[in-house]
């Protein structure tokens, strides 16, 4: 069963879908159906495999009432021969050529999908390259010994007070938002991440969110598109919440994250030109990495330089309670742990290929990523859920990131770029050199 959220229907411009008049079988548009009828057959049969639909509800109706009598090999008949119809199909512009290209590397990645719905193990990186178009680079960890070493002379104290890690995380730990004033600062967060990216990126009147804090998930926040230009966020609070992490989640789950990409999506995909199938977001796809890489990315657009920790040195942290004598410090210990990014691909991989036990991998998050435990083990719950979606996020903000800077682009390009990279039908390798 689809989750909830997922079968919220909008009942705008796509409600007249139910309705339309029987197209040729082949048409595009009906291919497109068609598409989407087999998708969420797929997600009956992996739940959370369709991330948002907002569709014509009588397919995702169907979907559901034939959840017990589609078998695994049935889906992967009917993805076939609706990848091979596509791949015959005549087009007459540009726009229908890019349409099919769409469809097919959809399906190209639900045959992975129900590949390892029926029992069969992809090693990491062709699992990652199967389901979403790029394929992770995996790094001796010992080569991250220098960065760690930087590390070390950043952290206040020495070996003789506990492991790097247990060091490190006592410090951040200094900026923890009370739980007493923790949604008072995310919402603020949100509101400063949308009043920085109006002035770049209309967006449709009525557009909205519900934003609630929630507990014992996998991950740490989830946005819940419900179409009609309204998404549904949930924040994870299972861990304490680090004052950087407000204007992060803010950025990436709403403004100018996932809630406006699937807003662009909507309002100039679906509505403006009736393609159907951008009703349907796949979790596992090439949509992914344009999705949590455009997410990742765009913190960087809205709060370009220092403007982050300034804004949290004025604003968030007075709110919070918390001293900002040590903020910059902070902040420089997190640049520096980007350079141990690397890492993640390598530790999932060993994990989830069965070369790392869980303890192993455990220890390897915090002596190469400098987790706490508690953090390393929730990290390992989200692999257990989500496996190579993990890549998604690091690669995929490298990947736009460089397609969005290309030829050192001033701000107003960059912004022009990444619109450009959300409202349409962007794949991984349309951002590749």
């Amino acid at each position: 069963m689809m989750r909830p959220a997922a079968l919220a229907i909008a009942a705008l411009a796509l409600g007249s879908c139910s309705t339309m008049p029987e197209m040729p079988h082949n048409s595009l548009d009906a291919l497109a159906r068609q598409y989407l009828a087999v998708q969420l057959a797929i997600g009956e049969k992996d739940p959370g495999y369709v991330d948002a639909y907002y569709g014509p509800e009588e397919l995702a109706t169907r979907a559901e009432a034939q959840d017990d009598s589609t078998s695994i090999p049935e889906l992967q008949a009917r993805v076939l021969a609706l990848d091979t119809t596509l791949a015959a199909l005549p087009v007459a512009n540009a726009e229908e050529a890019s349409r099919v290209r769409y469809l097919r590397a959809m399906l190209a990645s639900a045959k992975v999908r129900l590949r390892m719905l029926g029992g069969e193990r992809i090693p990491f990186q062709d699992e990652a390259e199967g389901l979403f178009g790029v394929r992770p680079e995996l790094i001796d960890l010992a080569t991250l010994d220098p960065v760690i070493a930087r590390i070390e002379d950043l952290v206040p104290g020495d070996a003789s007070d506990g492991p790097l890690n247990e060091r490190l995380n006592a410090f951040q730990d200094r900026f923890i938002i009370p739980a007493d004033r923790l949604d008072a600062v995310i919402n603020a967060a949100v509101a400063e991440c949308r009043t920085r990216t109006l002035p770049h990126i209309a967006l449709p009147p009525g557009e909205r969110f519900d934003l609630s804090l929630v507990t014992d998930k996998p991950w740490g926040g989830f946005n819940y598109y419900q179409g009609d230009y309204h998404s549904v966020i949930e924040i994870n609070t299972d861990l304490p919440t680090r004052l950087d992490r407000a204007v992060d989640v803010g950025c990436h789950e709403a403004y100018p994250g996932h809630h406006v990409y699937s807003t662009l999506i909507e309002r100039d995909r679906v509505n403006a030109l009736g393609q159907v199938e951008f009703t349907l977001l796949p979790l596992y796809s090439p949509r992914a990495i344009i999705s949590e890489g455009s997410a990742n990315y765009g913190r960087r657009l809205a709060f370009p330089g220092d403007t982050q920790l300034a804004y949290e040195r004025d604003v968030l942290a007075p709110m919070a309670g918390i001293d900002t004598r040590d903020l910059a410090a902070y902040y420089e210990l997190r640049d520096a742990l980007h350079g141990l990014a690397p890492a993640y691909y390598t530790i999932a991989a060993g994990y989830l290929d069965g070369t790392m036990t869980r303890e192993q991998a455990i220890a390897a998050q915090m002596r190469y990523r400098l987790m706490s435990r508690q953090r390393a083990e929730q990290n390992l719950r989200f692999m257990d859920t989500y496996r190579s979606y993990v890549v998604n996020y690091g690669l995929g903000e490298e990947i736009v990131g460089n397609a969005v800077e290309a030829g050192g682009a001033d701000m107003a390009t960059r912004w022009d770029r990444f619109t450009r990279i959300l409202n349409t039908p962007t794949l991984p390798e349309d951002l590749l050199p």
